[in-house]
């Protein structure tokens, strides 16, 4: 193999250079492909002299059921993608998934129930842009009425983030998670076709940016390359290289001569000098020298020979066969010539470069394309699938979830999660139960024709049939992947959907075209809902961009004895090592009261969220916490706080505080480093919030204040100028007056009329 496992550290990068994979090798490791038997009849032979035909569709008896899902790879995905293209267009849906190099950069970056809607978001942009995909599935569906069966292509690509020939820029650094690599390892996955022949990609805004740079190279007046050929030059020669500027301008001298003398007949043969260093040849109908073996040091002399010596000779780099630099001394007749050279070369090197870049995209066409037929796409629990699309093969990822939510429905308006339909719906609840909703248990229970190694109780009801084809071969009893290869994972995923839409009465032999599926109304109460974490039940709605916690979903292991509250909650970080969460619980209670504190829950030894009863509490905790390590004196031992503040370095902030950490790409093992590596040291923000409640408070009270002042002089007024009233435009305010006047001049006023009458 290319690398032992051993040479992975917890969080190692590796930094893909841009070299050529080196030519391919039978002694590379490969998955062992189960063998093919065929029966006799399904051995086509062919006459030498005659071209082969296309091969029929060879239908696999029982006896030879174990044919290869397609595996792809550079080799062969030129000729894999046309009709892959051709089988995604008649899909009724498209089940994908996908490996990767890891899941999670920092223990505290796992998700936790504590995690707000937009906090899950960050930590799933962070693992898709830290983590690398190596194996993407693809396997389309589609309705055979003929058959009444679904005939699936499973594909099974290993892809690299490989950069182009003709693609500038640093090359690509991605993590490895040690227990993800020998996750995969165990399940056999093949590292040397990633790496040495995973199929490249270039993302939306890659190819944008590069054709960019490449259009403000070309777009300019092209430049001849001897005016970068500095005249001083010659006074830094040394005499080997006196002597190798004079030798070749004697043979430009001759050959061009030659040219004068002899015309066209000088260039009947190839005329070679210096064993084949110099070749004359026709480039762009003009007489050229073709210059070969050269170091770049010669080269460069020889240029500055031609600047100093040849007017009517232009040194140029082109490409020549098989795409490759070639260098050329070229004659020319005049400066409109050599201007219409420059020209036509330059040409040349932009259509190569934007070949190149077209080339680069590679596997992302598969990706344009499921985008633009608008498929249904189905995974299984795939928000992070959908991250890694989105971050390696449309851009960057936005910063809020509300972005990235509208972008990729833009871009994949029907997605379907099946762990949300089998978590959701009560008929398949029954079915697969409460604890079994896993992909290969799913699989097991709801496709038993399928997996074969499987048990189901559903034996007795009649099932959608599956048939698989991978090139000419097809089968109607399939079985020959490995769950956690990304091929297989993706037909395991279509397999489950098909039996779940039979179960839910979805009739495919109804729909015409196979975008209906997507719009079917017993369907589209599961459309685009998506788990953000299953350790909480959150589900984002793509359609709507809501959030919702626990929305549709029945299945609810975990029992949660309270209920989150996020303005509750304070982050503490920091503390002593040895404190466990009982142990900061209690130093809270004994300053906020018995029962003051919900819970505690560490993200890491080093940190904790602490949600309180009251959300004043928050402040009065950070106050306090401030007020005794900005006191100046020493914190008493006896005082309940000591051991939380022990050694100086404990902090602590509110969940706003929490999101800008998680929102950094920087990801240290520790939440403590973390915190302190991102800046964030100490707990004012909640603080000041406060003071600037307070402060908004204070000016309310006195605008109060002085509204009830101008009422008061507006009474007194009224009752001199001898009004029994005084009224406003303000509903309130009249009632605030109409209070004050019979609390001022109720009694006395009787007291008057009375004397009067």
């Amino acid at each position: 193999p290319i690398f032992s496992l051993a040479h992975f550290v917890p969080f190692s990068v590796i930094t893909v250079n841009n070299a050529p994979p080196p030519p391919p090798t039978m002694s590379r490791l490969r998955r062992p492909i189960r063998a093919l038997i065929l029966p006799p009849a399904a051995v086509a032979t062919t006459s030498s002299s005659s071209p082969l035909p296309r091969r029929p569709l060879t239908t696999v008896t029982a006896a030879a059921q174990t044919f290869s899902l397609k595996n792809v790879t550079i080799s062969n995905f030129a000729a894999t993608l046309p009709p892959l293209l051709r089988q995604i267009k008649s899909a009724d849906f498209v089940a994908v998934d996908l490996e990767m190099t890891g899941v999670t950069s920092a223990p505290w970056r796992e998700s936790f129930e504590f995690d707000r809607h937009d906090v899950q978001f960050l930590k799933v942009k962070d693992s898709a842009e830290k983590f690398a995909v190596v194996q993407f599935g693809v396997c389309p569906f589609r309705w055979d009425k003929s058959r009444g069966c679904f005939v699936a292509y499973p594909h099974n690509f290993y892809v690299f983030p490989r950069k182009g020939d003709g693609v500038d820029g640093p090359a690509y650094e991605f993590v490895c998670q040690t227990t993800s690599i020998d996750f995969l390892a165990r399940y056999r996955f093949d590292f040397n076709a990633c790496i040495r022949d995973g199929v490249s990609y270039l993302s939306r805004a890659q190819e944008e940016e590069a054709l960019c740079r490449l259009k403000s190279v070309y777009d300019n007046e092209p430049k001849d390359a001897l005016d970068d050929v500095k005249a001083n030059d010659v006074s830094e020669l040394s005499i080997p290289d006196i002597l190798f500027t004079e030798r070749m301008k004697i043979r430009f001298n001759d050959w061009r001569d030659g040219l004068m003398r002899e015309g066209n007949a000088h260039l009947s043969g190839s005329s070679t000098h210096s064993k084949d260093q110099l070749e004359t040849i026709f480039f762009k109908m003009r007489p050229a020298l073709s210059l070969k073996e050269f170091t770049s040091h010669q080269l460069r002399l020889i240029q500055l020979v031609l600047k100093q010596h040849f007017k009517d000779l232009v040194f140029i780099r082109a490409y020549g066969e098989n795409s490759t630099i070639i260098k050329l001394i070229v004659y020319i007749e005049s400066d409109k010539d050599k201007k219409n050279l420059l020209r036509e070369v330059n040409d040349d090197l932009q259509a190569e470069a934007t070949r190149k870049i077209n080339e680069a995209v590679g596997f992302r066409q598969v990706i344009d394309i499921l985008s633009t037929e608008k498929k249904l796409l189905v995974g299984h629990n795939c928000f992070l699938d959908v991250a890694h699309i989105y971050s390696k093969f449309i851009g960057q990822l936005p910063s809020t979830l509300e972005e990235y939510v509208s972008g990729i429905h833009k871009l994949f308006p029907n997605i379907i999660d099946t762990k949300v339909l089998l978590n959701s719906n009560v008929v398949l609840q029954k079915l697969v139960g409460k604890t079994r909703t896993s992909l290969s248990s799913a699989f097991s229970l709801l496709c038993p024709d399928v997996a074969t190694r499987g048990t189901s109780s559903l034996a007795g009801k009649t099932l959608v049939k599956v048939e698989v084809q991978v090139d000419d071969m097809r089968s109607s009893n399939w079985n020959s992947g490995d769950k956690h290869e990304a091929g297989y994972d993706a037909f395991m995923t279509g397999c489950v959907f098909a039996q779940s839409c039979s179960h839910l009465d979805v009739d495919f032999q109804t729909h015409s075209p196979p975008s209906e599926v997507a719009e079917n109304e017993k369907l589209r109460g599961y459309a685009n809902l998506l788990y953000l974490s299953w350790n909480s039940g959150d589900i984002i709605n793509l359609t709507t961009g809501g959030a919702h916690t626990g929305f549709l979903t029945l299945n609810t292991h975990k029992k949660q004895f309270f209920k989150i509250l996020h303005d509750n909650i304070v982050l503490i970080w920091g503390f002593p090592s040895n404190l466990k969460a009982n142990q900061i619980k209690e130093c809270i209670c004994k300053v906020f009261g018995f029962g003051s504190v919900t819970s505690v829950y560490h993200l890491d030894p080093s940190a904790v969220f602490v949600q309180f009863t009251k959300t004043e509490y928050v402040s009065n905790f950070l106050e306090l916490k401030e007020r005794l390590e900005t006191g100046g004196d020493a914190i008493s031992v006896l005082h309940p706080f000591s051991k939380l503040l022990e050694g100086g370095n404990t902090c602590a902030a509110g969940c706003e505080v929490y999101k800008e950490i998680c929102s950094s790409p920087i990801s240290k093992v520790l939440f403590a480093d973390q915190a302190e590596a991102v800046g964030i040291k100490w707990k004012t923000r909640l603080i000041e919030q406060k003071k600037q409640v307070e402060s908004k408070d204070a000016e309310q009270s006195g605008e109060k204040r002085a509204d009830i002042s101008s009422i008061l002089e507006g009474i007194i007024e009224s009752r001199k100028a001898g009004r029994s009233t005084w009224k406003t435009t303000s509903p309130a305010r009249n009632k605030t007056c109409s209070g004050l006047d019979e609390l001022l001049y109720g009694s006395e006023t009787q007291q008057e009329f009375r004397a009067s009458s």
